[in-house]
């Protein structure tokens, strides 16, 4: 076989990564699972890298290979929170969706490890201006992201002025309930507040 000699010579082929350099999902979303736990069981002062990899079943190295400190592997963590986010509802009405958006939310925040976590990083956050911004965006991504579906459907449908504020439409619509649950922590909510929060809340909307 002859080959021409302008030619620039083949390049060998990459060899695909395989054991340790390869970052197993499985392993990534065990270390995850072990921070929510860990923050509930301890804080996030007490936490430490050694008891979130014995947590997860892996070493250190399994840790720090995927995020370089205890403050980089929370932050992925809580960012991961607004990437999750909540469905944005499909009713057919502004109160029906804000109805749904309320009962998600309320169960989610009354789940024993996140009503545990969500006031022990808002300590940090006050402490610690990049665990704050971060803290802030994640719980402001996964509202707003919603939020906005909601207000996009209702105008569409007539229910709202067009360009009503953002903003104060975000804080209308979550303000409530993020008071009554992170806030005052008060129990589950007595029967019919829901409905009766998705009714004050579309009324407000509309008068917008």
């Amino acid at each position: 076989m002859t080959t021409n000699a302008d030619e620039p010579p083949a390049r060998p082929r990459r060899r695909a990564p395989a054991g340790a350099a390869v970052l197993r999902e499985d392993v990534t979303e065990a270390i995850r699972a072990a921070v929510f736990e860990e923050l509930a069981s301890v804080g996030y002062a007490r936490m430490s890298i050694e008891g979130i990899a014995r947590r997860a079943g892996v070493g250190k190295t399994a840790v720090y290979r995927r995020w370089r400190s205890k403050l980089h592997l929370v932050l992925d963590v809580v960012s991961a929170m607004a990437v999750l986010g909540l469905p944005a509802p499909d009713t057919g009405s502004l109160e029906g969706d804000l109805r749904l958006l309320y009962e998600v939310t309320s169960r989610a925040l009354r789940h024993p490890v996140v009503s545990q976590i969500i006031p022990d990083l808002q300590a940090e956050a006050a402490r610690n201006p990049e665990m704050a911004d971060a803290f802030q965006k994640a719980l402001r991504d996964g509202q707003e992201s919603v939020a906005s579906k909601i207000l996009a459907a209702a105008e569409e449908r007539g229910e709202v002025a067009p360009g009503i504020d953002p903003d104060l439409a975000l804080d209308l619509i979550s303000g409530p309930l993020y008071w009554r649950a992170v806030v005052i922590r008060t129990p589950k909510p007595p029967k019919g507040y829901l409905g009766n929060l998705a009714r004050a809340t579309a009324g407000a909307l509309k008068a917008l």
